[in-house]
């Protein structure tokens, strides 16, 4: 397990597009389905300890934040090699969102052209984006790690999901997600 930060995308960068297969409905989730919404996209797999490690405050967040109050979207996409890593092959992960109840899609990146466009690094790593889709928030869940003794809230994320929502201007600090290492495929 390499321990790695987000890259920390420059704030107002537009959302990059993307299509990909949703583990669970099998239906495609494309960027265009939130025109003029603000959404939060988040990579994940299911093996890292990190995203095992706040993975009930992340369908925690979906309930909350659920679309179906026009509230805010999510879309988790997990870009890691499933050769490699078969935790973390579609199946697998749909059998996992439906344990956890997840109220979101939980897209596959078998090419991770998705994770590249966006600069994903870790899991979890988190990108809200406005209404105009640009990134507003980049950066952790809260200051929880699976070796520290801190409670799992989601206090970053939400605060951060909460101002945009109401309009105030988001937290000044943003400090980078830290997790697992996105596991790229060799010779991509």
């Amino acid at each position: 397990m390499a321990l790695t930060p987000s890259t920390m995308v420059p704030l107002g960068t537009l959302a990059p597009d993307f299509s990909l297969p949703d583990t669970i409905s099998g239906r495609t989730v494309r960027l265009s389905e939130f025109a003029g919404e603000p959404f939060l996209v988040v990579f994940l797999c299911r093996h890292c300890p990190y995203v095992r490690h706040v993975e009930r405050e992340l369908a925690r967040i979906g309930r909350d934040y659920a679309e179906d109050d026009g509230e805010l979207p999510i879309v988790a996409i997990s870009s890691n090699d499933a050769v490699a890593y078969p935790d973390d092959a579609p199946d697998r992960l749909a059998e996992w969102a439906k344990a956890l109840a997840f109220s979101f899609p939980v897209c596959y990146d078998e090419s991770q052209s998705v994770a590249r466009a966006f600069h994903a690094a870790c899991t979890p790593d988190f990108f809200l984006f406005d209404h105009a889709h640009k990134l507003v928030y980049r950066g952790q869940l809260d200051d929880s790690r699976p070796a520290n003794d801190r409670p799992v809230t989601g206090a970053d994320l939400r605060a951060a999901m909460d101002a945009m929502l109401a309009g105030r201007p988001l937290p000044a600090e943003q400090k980078p997600a830290i997790g697992c290492n996105i596991k790229w495929k060799r010779n991509v």
